[in-house]
């Protein structure tokens, strides 16, 4: 893990992109963030442009922002750079989130923000590998210098572990197929770019298969990316590190953007706004009482009108929660 400072980065801006429900995402964290000295956490950076709204509606908060890709971190340290030393960049994954505050030493924060899955650069950068679309090496990594690639999982994960991988994290029903044809074509040559993986998955999935739900690849990719970052894990960690991280008043919203994910935030909110006294007491006690609030009736959605000018939008969740009180277990 390592910090840069937004104004140390050299390298030219970035492509602009539209980032999602922003509006409502402000509108959720803004009562946290209004007072002198708020400190907001971008636990997602990508390209910042969340993190350039919040530091221009917010003018006397202080941002991190966190991002496992270091080329996201060099393009959105040049976005960021008018804003000096209220903007620092965090080399992490976030569940590291509570280690970067303690490095900076920072004890908590007034808000956090979650824009998960794959970002905009990493899908339109050819060669990455995200995008079924276009071909490219099968990497998938949002950080190259670590980890494993998708092609290596792939080639080398038994018969059984990609069957589990496309139906638990690609929602697969096809899974058994697909795998089978994938165990026979790396006997005969290893994979190495999307373009071939595209094709067999084609040619695997019945004919009634392909004619609904868009592209037949997108639930294997999915479920390829999510193995290679261990994106579930690292979300089932990061969320609760981030609760535990806010201060009374702090507020956290989460952009979600397939059910895997959202079911793990609805979780994870859910229970901090539980209380958890054993059944049948008479009255809660302090130590019992929830922590959390929540600020969103279920996953708010995305309206029509974003919808159709920026189609990455469609499939956003969005929650929001409220810290009411300390955990004193």
């Amino acid at each position: 893990m390592s910090d840069t400072s937004a104004q140390a980065q050299p390298e030219p801006p970035g492509p602009r992109h539209v980032p999602v429900m922003l509006r409502r995402c402000l509108d959720l964290l803004a009562p946290a963030l209004a007072a002198p000295g708020a400190v907001v956490v971008d636990a997602t950076l990508g390209l910042g442009g969340h993190s350039e709204a919040l530091l221009s509606t917010f003018p006397s908060a202080r941002l991190i922002g966190i991002d496992r890709d270091p080329q996201a971190l060099k393009l959105s340290a040049e976005r960021l750079a008018p804003f000096g030393d209220r903007a620092t960049l965090v080399h992490a994954v976030y569940d590291e989130l509570p280690d970067a505050l303690e490095q900076l030493g920072i004890a908590r924060v007034q808000g956090v923000l979650f824009d998960l899955g794959v970002s905009s650069m990493q899908l339109d950068e050819a060669g990455r590998g995200f995008a079924y679309a276009q071909d490219a090496p099968l990497d998938m990594r949002m950080d190259q210098s670590t980890g494993i690639s998708a092609a290596e999982v792939l080639n080398t994960y038994p018969p059984g572990d990609l069957v589990r991988i496309l139906r638990a994290y690609g929602e697969e029903k096809f899974a058994r197929k697909i795998v089978d044809a994938v165990v026979r074509e790396r006997e005969r040559e290893p994979f190495t770019d999307s373009a071939r993986l595209v094709e067999l998955i084609r040619n695997a999935l019945p004919q009634a298969a392909k004619r609904t739900g868009g592209n037949p690849a997108k639930r294997t990719f999915q479920a390829l990316r999510i193995e290679v970052n261990g994106e579930l894990a690292v979300l089932e960690r990061a969320i609760p590190a981030a609760v535990a991280a806010l201060a009374v008043g702090g507020r956290i919203a989460v952009l979600a953007y397939q059910s895997l994910e959202d079911r793990l935030v609805k979780q994870s909110f859910a229970a901090g706004a539980s209380n958890t006294a054993p059944p049948g007491l008479p009255v809660v006690p302090e130590q019992y009482q929830p922590r959390l609030k929540l600020l969103t009736r279920g996953a708010e959605l995305p309206g029509e009108d974003e919808i159709s000018g920026n189609r990455r939008a469609a499939p956003a969740r969005l929650r929001g929660a409220e810290r009411i009180r300390e955990d004193l277990r």
